[in-house]
């Protein structure tokens, strides 16, 4: 593994901005009916944007659907099952990227942080709150300090430099099934790292923009209990990597990326890996154009 140094919107190799129709964006969503109105607005309109219904008790799938967003059921509470529910419902994709459906980052930061993986040039970028700007009271002292430790951690445990773990992140849809990432809650975020460093993937860092949440209330941060069950979740993902080998990721040589072989040869043939996860649930709302309001 290797981080890339200084990304900036535009595509490197051709001067252009990146197509933003090539990227899928999953967005998790639990209880978001007041904050998504605010969120998939910000993101161009050429986006293909999924919504994934972890559970909501409230009209977030309404809310989505009616806003243009493709909308999947996925009952099994857990940010990384939705996650990985989204990236199954967009098998076309060739790039996936994941952010919150709380309107707390600005989607047109999205060609910042995918345009690297459109252009060959890194194959995981993750966009950074603390690098970037924020709005006064977006992220709380606990929360800094929270994303800070985790940043060690990649840099101590996994030799990746970051300055903070966010979840605005962008990834190759093959690439990302092959690292066969198993957390299916909060550490999702952190195993997908360690596991793209394992495996050699060159990871960046790009500075996004970070706003306090449009509506609701916040599953994770706003709360002591979803505070200490993130925590959790980031200690048994940690220990199980740091404790085991990675399971076999030969499916990585498949692709067109520098994986775990001989020489770091790359070869044509995609690799189809499943994630260890399942298929989509139902799709509900799949239109042809985004509205816009």
């Amino acid at each position: 593994m290797r981080t890339v140094e200084g990304m900036d919107p535009v595509n490197h190799r051709s001067g252009r901005s990146p197509d933003l129709s090539r990227v899928t964006v999953v967005l998790p969503a639990l209880n978001e009916a007041a904050a998504l109105p605010t969120a998939l607005a910000s993101y161009p309109p050429e986006t293909n944007l999924v919504v994934v219904d972890n559970g909501s008790t409230d009209a977030t799938a309404a809310v989505a659907a009616r806003l243009g967003a493709r909308v999947v059921f996925e009952p099994r509470r857990g940010f990384g099952a939705a996650c990985l529910a989204g990236v199954h419902a967009a098998p076309d994709a060739e790039v996936i990227a994941f952010a919150d459906a709380d309107g707390s980052f600005d989607g047109a930061d999205l060609a910042a942080v995918a345009g690297p993986v459109l252009d060959g040039t890194a194959d995981l970028v993750l966009g950074s709150r603390l690098a970037g700007q924020r709005t006064p009271g977006a992220m709380s002292p606990l929360a800094v300090l929270e994303n800070r430790l985790l940043a060690c951690v990649c840099r101590v445990g996994f030799g990746v430099r970051l300055s903070d773990l966010g979840p605005f992140r962008a990834i190759r849809r093959d690439a990302l099934l092959a690292l066969g990432i198993r957390d299916r809650a909060q550490g999702w975020p952190l195993e997908m790292v360690a596991r793209a460093a394992r495996a050699g993937l060159r990871i960046a860092e790009v500075p996004v923009s970070y706003h306090p949440r449009a509506g609701g209330a916040s599953k994770v941060s706003g709360s002591l209990p979803g505070t200490l069950r993130a925590a959790w979740d980031m200690a048994v993902v940690t220990a199980r990597l740091a404790l085991r080998t990675f399971p076999d990721l030969r499916a990585l040589q498949a692709l067109r990326i520098p994986g775990p072989g001989p020489g770091g040869r790359r070869t044509s043939s995609p690799a189809h890996g499943n994630g260890e996860g399942r298929s989509p649930q139902t799709v509900i709302h799949s239109p042809h154009q985004r509205k816009s309001g």
